[in-house]
């Protein structure tokens, strides 16, 4: 079967700034700053951004998407499209072929059987993937030869690029991962905290939730990279002070998510020593509903799980009064200046897949909430200034990451929902905790043992495919996925499941905008399940004497740090 309209996603050449470099590691030491420090470097194990950006610069995927959203090669020998022969002419199969002569930081071959493993790792039915969206619809995936490898789905795929391209899902080395499948990944500490890559630097030291200490992969393909000899990658602390050891001290090289205001990032570039950096991509701050109960009065294998429904918020008129009492304008002025806009859209981009008719919740309308709940029947019955109904009280438990231009929104809208009956705690927590993907920590956002929480991700690429497949039932967190899963309020409707299986199967690039915007507007309008409050720019910063830096808001903003040197 021939497709006459097929989503190959776009393909470039692989081009990079120019690098003045000599040699490997001639450029000495490279200082990075995340201050969501990284917890694990093992990206199946975890969805915080900062964990899946620092592991790219060991751990790398068969392609990449470049900072315009083109897929480009990374370990493979080419991107496999209908034109090349490498995707089958029914899309049912994408076959990649490894650049020849790849090694691991061991100096082993890389082959496709390390290919291979990687998918059944992931795929493991007793074990919990966090990318495990990434692989929906494989049906197989063989080592034809050494360097050949064959995807085959379970039905036709116009977009085949979910496994192995971009940041989230790398190859991981079998002999390393071998006896870490299923339930016993997360036990396996020293391949998830010091993997055997292919990127160009090798882990020496990680002290979690701390610091990285690597060095140049004396065994990466090309022998005139990376520039720098050794890296520092120092988590923690919060954004002002990493912007200020950039842009003022000179202390550090880059600083990651300069998530301040524009006029505290303004001041910052004045101390002439570093540039902030920015660009608009598909990250998303959003409010996300707890569809579960996260009593503690709950057995903890019970807590959070779609067993036990959540008491108010599966109302859905709880849900859109609380999206309408939310100022979004005033918000982005706080929080973003130029580098945010107001969005109802969970997918706000590219164009094709942005909802325009999704622009509801784009003016506040505190009446019209308080209209909503008094018809749901959620009124003060005490005159204690909270709203309740059968017994059940509007007390939300509201926790994100902590810093400042979070702990501003937390402050913002807790206000606005006080104004319509609505009691709000707030909770921040350690973004090194919040999003390490920790099974035993309580304060992690895929355990949710909070009423609503806040926090921003994207995906990679332009096609958002996998990420609107997150949301499908099943692949919510649970105890028995070792709390991994992407579908974080537990959402589940069998037709939202249907639009999936149908965006899987439509070539027709028109029709695939059409069903990931009718996706977007079920999860954002039409439940309201997902509140989303700004379309955010990516904002980090870098120092004047840092070259290379090209910043990328469809991959790892680390995407090629291999390319990076020092300006002399």
């Amino acid at each position: 079967m021939k497709m006459k309209t097929v989503l190959m996603g776009a393909v470039a050449s692989l081009a990079f700034a120019p690098a003045a470099m000599a040699e490997r590691g001639s450029d000495g030491q490279l200082n990075i700053i995340y201050w969501q420090a990284p917890s694990i470097l093992n990206p199946y194990l975890s969805g915080g951004t900062k964990d899946l950006e620092s592991a790219s610069m060991i751990v790398e995927p068969l392609a990449r998407y470049n900072d315009t959203g083109a897929l480009v090669p990374f370990l493979a020998e080419e991107i496999p499209t209908v034109g090349n022969g490498g995707v089958s002419e029914d899309l049912t199969s994408i076959t990649w072929k490894l650049k020849a002569g790849l090694l691991w930081s061991d100096g082993t071959p890389v082959t496709s059987a390390d290919v291979a493993f990687t998918a059944e790792y992931c795929m493991n039915p007793e074990g919990g993937c966090a990318q495990a969206s990434k692989f929906d619809g494989v049906q197989s995936v063989e080592a034809i030869d050494d360097l050949t490898i064959k995807v085959t789905f379970d039905s036709p795929k116009p977009n085949p690029y979910g496994p192995f391209a971009g940041a989230q899902s790398p190859i991981i080395q079998a002999a390393q991962f071998a006896d870490c499948l299923g339930a016993k990944a997360p036990e396996c500490t020293d391949a998830n905290f010091m993997p055997i890559g292919t990127g160009p630097f090798v882990v020496t030291d990680f002290r979690t939730n701390d610091v990285i200490q690597m060095e140049a992969n004396q065994n990466y393909r090309d022998p005139a990279k990376p520039a720098f000899a050794t890296v520092t990658f120092k988590g923690g602390g919060d954004a002002t002070a990493a912007g200020r050891a950039v842009m003022e001290t000179g202390e550090f090289d880059y600083a990651w998510n300069m998530q301040l205001a524009p006029d505290v990032l303004a001041a910052m570039a004045e101390g002439g020593v570093g540039t902030p950096i920015s660009a608009f991509g598909t990250l998303v701050e959003r409010i996300e509903m707890n569809l579960t109960n996260p009593s503690p009065d709950l057995p903890e294998g019970e807590r959070a799980t779609v067993a036990h429904p959540h008491p108010f918020l599966s109302d859905f008129a709880v849900r859109h009064a609380l999206s309408m009492a939310i100022d979004r304008s005033l918000l982005v002025e706080v929080g973003y200046g130029q580098a945010g806009r107001p969005t109802c859209n969970l997918v706000p981009g590219p164009e094709i897949y942005a909802s325009t008719d999704n622009t509801g919740c784009l003016t506040q309308d505190l009446e019209g909430a308080k209209a909503l709940l008094d018809e749901a029947g959620w009124v003060d019955s005490n005159g204690d200034g909270i709203r309740d109904k059968d017994g059940v009280e509007l007390k939300i438990l509201f926790q994100t990451s902590t810093n400042a231009v979070r702990q501003d929104f937390q402050a913002l809208i807790k206000d606005m929902w006080s104004q319509i009956g609505v009691e709000t705690e707030l909770r921040n927590l350690d973004a090194s905790v919040f999003f390490g993907g920790d099974p035993g920590s309580p304060d992690t956002f895929q355990k949710f043992y909070a009423d609503v929480e806040m926090y921003a991700n994207n995906f990679d690429g332009t096609d958002p495919q996998a990420y609107l497949a997150a949301y499908r039932c099943g692949g919510e967190p649970k105890p028995d996925s070792q709390w991994q899963g992407e579908n974080i309020n537990r959402f589940c409707d069998p037709a939202y499941d249907a639009l999936i299986d149908e965006l899987g199967a439509t070539a027709d690039i028109d029709k695939r905008g059409e069903l990931a915007r009718k996706m977007n507007d079920m999860l954002t309008k039409e439940t309201m399940t997902i509140v989303p409050l700004v379309d955010r720019g990516r904002v980090s910063a870098k120092a004047n004497t840092l070259g290379g830096v090209v910043l990328n808001t469809w991959d790892s903003e680390l995407w090629n740090v291999a390319d990076w040197y020092r300006e002399k």
